[in-house]
């Protein structure tokens, strides 16, 4: 195994699709698992698919609810767990409307879980007292799109884009004491999410999508491979997740 039990990682997003995936693959390889989501029947669903139930710990919180007391919401994750070996930061929504059609609020809401609770949870985190110091990882889920924009999509692509650049940004100041900070952007994935959207059927995108739409286990193997010492050489970086025919 990859991991050990006394290795603690913070999933977010960890009741459905990308987050649901990387947290089961974590404690699949041997890892512990704080999972946080809104919703608490979810996260129970989850516990009841782990390899090992005993490995994953819940937590229930709104990230998008009272986002500047999320380094102290870390810190109390850290009280009660103990210093983090890493964390996938997978929460997010996107939203589908032309520029005529957004409005502040939606923007603002958008903004809020896709890019201001990572850039805060990563501020919590990457406090020195909350984490292993070297060896720590970060990663965070952006988008595809935030490299190449489509159009509809205006908001998503702003924040994605915004994260991708952040994150490179503060991977230079904790390189210092060895954490290590990453994103990983998909294109199609199938999730929950993307799966309700209106979007165009996979069968008439053979070349944006060459090997079809992925699963959420394409992108959580390459999460967990950036979260273990296997990438310890590995930082600043955005990693496109596209079959090769997107970006």
């Amino acid at each position: 195994m990859e991991f050990t039990k006394e290795q603690f990682f913070i999933v977010t997003g960890a009741s459905s699709g990308l987050g649901e995936a990387t947290a089961l693959e974590l404690i699949k390889q041997g890892a512990s698992v704080v999972a946080i989501a809104r919703r608490e029947d979810k996260l129970k669903e989850l516990k009841s698919k782990c390899a090992n139930p005993d490995n994953l710990y819940i937590e229930v919180k709104d990230l998008s609810q009272d986002i500047d007391s999320l380094p102290d919401y870390v810190k109390t994750l850290r009280e009660k767990y103990g210093k983090f070996r890493g964390m996938a930061y997978c929460a997010g929504i996107n939203f589908i409307g032309s520029i005529r059609s957004i409005n502040y609020q939606d923007t603002l809401d958008l903004f809020n879980i896709d890019y201001f609770a990572p850039l805060f949870m990563a501020k919590g985190i990457l406090d020195r007292r909350n984490n292993i110091g070297k060896g720590f990882s970060l990663v965070c889920i952006s988008s595809s799109d935030g490299i190449n924009p489509v159009k509809g999509q205006s908001i998503y692509t702003g924040a994605k884009s915004a994260l991708i650049l952040t994150m490179k940004s503060i991977s230079k100041e904790v390189s210092s004491y060895g954490a290590r900070v990453n994103c990983v952007s998909p294109s199609m994935i199938k999730t929950p999410m993307t799966v309700g959207e209106n979007c165009v059927l996979e069968d008439d995108n053979k070349e944006k999508y060459p090997f079809g739409w992925g699963e959420a286990q394409d992108v959580s193997n390459m999460i967990c491979y950036l979260l273990s010492d296997k990438a310890k050489y590995i930082s600043g970086q955005n990693y496109i997740i596209d079959s090769g025919g997107e970006v």
